[in-house]
């Protein structure tokens, strides 16, 4: 009983804070016009959990990704991608390695904190609910809804 979630997932191709301020703002944009929520995110309406990771120029391969949980605010989206990006940038420099956590992020110092380690992509522990199937809409489909919006 209670409010359902609702989890939008997107792909790894933000590449900087201020995309992903974009993003939040577009989505909560669209959330808020089909009524599905009201997107106040300092109320818990709307939360974004950001993943981070740094690649050296050039690099197509994706570097070790953390987790920052239930940002509640644009601003805080914001501090808590750049303080993350440089906080990996210097590990690497140093010679050290990343290791993929779960964080937080401490609004009052402006820096995340360990929440808990991850050993591997496993054991975020996603597993497919079986009662529920995706939600696959083909391109024809959205070119139909684009076409008849205002």
């Amino acid at each position: 009983a209670g409010v359902a979630l609702m989890e939008i997932v997107s792909e790894p191709d933000l590449r900087s804070s201020a995309e992903a301020a974009e993003f939040m703002k577009k989505l909560r944009q669209i959330l808020r016009y089909i009524g599905s929520c009201d997107g106040d995110m300092e109320k818990g309406s709307l939360r974004c959990d950001a993943n981070v990771s740094v690649r050296p120029k050039g690099s197509s391969t994706f570097g070790t990704r953390c987790e920052i949980k239930n940002l509640n605010s644009i601003r805080y989206i914001v501090q808590a991608i750049d303080y993350e990006a440089q906080r990996q940038i210097k590990i690497l420099e140093s010679g050290g390695e990343i290791s993929q956590d779960t964080l937080l992020f401490d609004v009052t110092l402006g820096k995340t904190k360990v929440m808990r380690s991850k050993e591997d992509s496993s054991d975020y522990r996603y597993f497919p609910e079986p009662d529920l199937l995706p939600v696959e809409i083909n391109q024809d489909k959205i070119d139909s809804i684009k076409s008849s919006l205002p």
